[in-house]
């Protein structure tokens, strides 16, 4: 299993709109980046991810399932662009901020530190472990499955 993070602009699609989808989930759609795209092209079914309110908030404020591998943006007819499906698992006790990040030294090398502007982007175990550790939230810290 792998990690992910997935920005969002709560005005456009918040954490409460992810919630509010239940089980069914919601397509990860309207992504027009290359290297996002790549990225959701490498998850498999259970990876879990980080849902990041970008713009004002800027912080990790839930935990979001993979419930659809890659398959077309319903959004465009441009075959590029292909999309993911998550579901919400559970909220963070403490929101994480992207300035709580930065001041980690054990999160230097995050990709969300060094590039904020990627709006899909991969997480190691180790900083999965970091950020579950300062949100609180002790049941997804150090699991993989």
């Amino acid at each position: 299993m792998r990690h992910w993070l997935f920005k969002s602009e709560p005005g456009e699609w918040s954490w409460d709109d992810q919630v509010a989808k239940g089980d069914a989930g919601e397509e990860w759609d309207g992504i027009r980046n290359y290297q996002a795209r790549n990225n959701m092209r490498e998850m498999q079914l259970g990876d879990l991810g980080f849902f990041y309110h970008s713009q004002s908030d800027k912080a990790v404020v839930g935990i979001v399932k993979v419930c659809a591998v890659v398959h077309p943006d319903s959004t465009t007819d441009d075959p590029r662009w292909e999309c993911v499906d998550v579901k919400a698992v559970a909220s963070m006790p403490r929101p994480v901020t992207l300035a709580m990040c930065k001041a980690d030294p054990r999160l230097s090398g995050m990709v969300l530190v060094n590039n904020t502007r990627l709006s899909v982007q991969p997480v190691t175990q180790q900083e999965w472990d970091v950020i579950c550790e300062l949100g609180g939230h002790p049941e997804h810290h150090g699991k993989t499955g």
